[in-house]
């Protein structure tokens, strides 16, 4: 009779940092009390077949762990690349059946593919590698999957958050060695509930509006001599801005701003947070929702006019709140969901008229989960 192992990882929330990590920046995230599972039996094969809840099954051939271009976009790519980059290490990999349920449902802004990353990572960590690497390496493996063999240029925030658990300040000033800090606060004994609201639209053929990011800052950068905004001292890029827009859009300068800007506010909420001043904290939600709005510009793709889904939900919170709590894009932008920290006393009323405005279950209320990608 075949033993059954079962392996949990958690979604996670974004509180600040938008679109820093992968300018070595800093964030401010959380793993959720939403999680991916997966019942887990060896097979006595060099293949890895994965049945998720909803979808076709598929598998991958452990003797072949090359980068596969047909895979691009696909769940496959990422069993592929976490399996390789174990290899890579040393580990000696076995064939296993996969069953994976969720509730980090995909495109609901809580990064479903990283916590599906970190959960093949811990499988391979646990089952063929003796609990060689730590949380933070398995975030890194997940991440390497997701650039080479997936194909999408992400930062590692998603999948560090998801693998630490718990809520979490990260300095990527050297991703290989993040600093990692736990931060230990109590939202709902403060009075205010975390919301995640879903926009009404996905991610689908976006890839294109997020890579465009990378792509703009990584030209600016290259003015300077350099690979990230890190590396370039702030007054020294005020300074170089009437020579900088001869060379890149001005869209690329705004997106600069908003990544200098960010930076000092994940400090500041951190700060706050340490010292339960949760109205400084929330006022720094709020600007930087509109700092993404405004200069990240990652609300909107470009050219939407009669569909403005995440525009909708932001002035949707806006008009609820009415300077209460707090809300901002979540995430990557462009579709997808909103972020919102609303007072205890208002949630039932909160809820009902952003599900009204947006339909049945857009709304999900969630706690931030103490742990990581675990064994159960």
């Amino acid at each position: 009779m075949k033993k059954h192992y079962q392996f949990s990882a958690p979604g996670r929330t974004e509180i600040g940092g938008n679109h820093t990590d992968h300018q070595h920046g800093c964030v401010l995230a959380a793993a959720v009390n939403l999680e991916t599972l997966a019942d887990v039996s060896l097979n006595e094969s060099d293949m890895i077949w994965v049945q998720s809840e909803g979808y076709p099954a598929f598998g991958v051939d452990l003797t072949d762990l090359s980068v596969h271009e047909e895979e691009k976009n696909t769940t496959a790519a990422l069993v592929r690349g976490v399996a390789a980059a174990f290899a890579q290490r040393g580990a000696k990999l076995r064939g296993f059946d996969m069953a994976v349920t969720s509730t980090v449902l995909p495109g609901s802004g809580l990064s479903s593919s990283a916590a599906f990353e970190v959960l093949v990572g811990t499988i391979l960590n646990e089952l063929f590698f003796d609990r060689k690497l730590s949380a933070i390496e398995i975030a890194q493996i997940g991440q390497y999957a997701e650039n080479v063999y997936f194909g999408k240029p992400c930062g590692l925030m998603d999948q560090m958050a998801s693998s630490v658990g718990g809520m979490v300040y990260i300095d990527f000033a050297d991703p290989e060695n993040p600093i990692v800090e736990k931060i230990d606060f109590d939202f709902q004994k403060e009075g205010y509930d975390l919301c995640i609201i879903d926009s009404g639209a996905d991610h689908a053929d976006l890839t294109d509006e997020y890579a465009a990011i990378t792509r703009e800052l990584k030209e600016l950068c290259a003015f300077f001599g350099k690979d990230y905004l890190r590396q370039i001292p702030e007054a020294e890029f005020m300074a170089a801005l009437p020579k900088l827009r001869e060379t890149v859009s001005d869209r690329a300068i705004l997106r600069a701003m908003h990544v200098y800007r960010e930076n000092e506010r994940v400090a500041a909420q951190c700060d706050a947070l340490k010292t339960n001043d949760i109205n400084s904290f929330l006022r720094l939600v709020t600007e930087s929702g509109h700092s993404s709005w405004m200069y990240m510009q990652n609300i909107n793709p470009v050219g939407a006019v009669q569909k403005q889904p995440v525009a909708f939900a932001l002035a949707l919170c806006d008009s609820l709140l009415r300077g209460k709590g707090a809300y901002r894009v979540h995430g990557g932008g462009f579709a997808g969901t909103v972020q919102a920290f609303v007072p205890h006393h208002i949630l039932d009323g909160f809820k009902e008229a952003v599900e009204a405005g947006l339909g049945k279950d857009s709304c999900h209320v969630l706690n931030v989960r103490p742990y990581g990608g675990v064994r159960k």
